[in-house]
């Protein structure tokens, strides 16, 4: 079995070194692009597993070169960037990252999040969920809801496969941290609520009836109206 193929874009040396000694010391095979352009088109030529992503990137910034990444597919993207805020956190995940760390950052933690994004993105045995109209596919990520297909990222497919897998339930937001991002995020992020205000554009894009209810104070359960 190949080792994963990690693609580092970042234009500071320091860093790019860094990483790669790292991760190829963890047994990962590790492609190295400095700006925005060159990164795509080495995903685009040889494309990896997961991506390590800058914010501040020459060329083009990192939210537009993750943009790009994402509407190839559901690549697992962590962007790093020393932007704090929560605001910063919804703009990077806005453009389609899945998980988001900030500089300086531990080099044990970022592996602990690259083996949890390949470990999600790994392909398991395959079956399709379904719940009122609604339908998703485990194997291949598709959504639809009746007729119409759904594109999902990586975070979104994992965060709709819970409640798929849990209808009619009550799941806590600690629930929903625990078995989707697998760490606190803070406990000032509203890191769920944003996800879930996606899901429901998507699922309810021709208007159809919601699915994701808030319990409020408690969680989210997915429903019929």
């Amino acid at each position: 079995m190949n080792s994963p193929h990690v693609l580092v874009i970042e234009d500071e040396e320091k860093i790019t070194d860094f990483l790669r000694r790292g991760l190829v010391y963890e047994g990962y095979r590790v492609d190295v692009a400095h700006d925005g352009p060159g990164g795509l088109s080495l995903a685009r030529d040889t494309p990896p597993d997961l991506v390590i992503l800058d914010w501040m990137l020459p060329g083009m910034d990192g939210l537009e070169v993750c943009r790009r990444l994402r509407s190839g597919g559901p690549i697992p993207i962590i962007i790093l960037t020393a932007r704090d805020s929560v605001a910063d956190r919804v703009l990077g995940l806005d453009a389609g990252a899945d998980d988001y760390l900030v500089k300086p950052f531990s080099f044990d933690e970022l592996l602990a999040r690259i083996r949890a994004l390949l470990r999600r993105a790994a392909p398991a045995a395959q079956e399709v969920l379904k719940f009122s109209d609604f339908s998703l596919d485990t194997g291949t990520h598709q959504a639809f809801r009746g007729e119409r297909a759904i594109e999902l990222t990586a975070k979104e497919y994992e965060l709709l496969e819970l409640f798929m897998r849990n209808p009619r339930q009550v799941l806590t937001r600690n629930v929903i941290f625990d078995r989707v991002w697998g760490y606190d995020f803070g406990g000032e992020s509203n890191i769920i609520e944003v996800y879930v205000r996606y899901l429901r554009q998507k699922l309810e894009a021709n208007g159809e009836p919601r699915l994701l209810h808030t319990v409020r104070g408690v969680g989210y359960v997915l429903r019929e109206e």
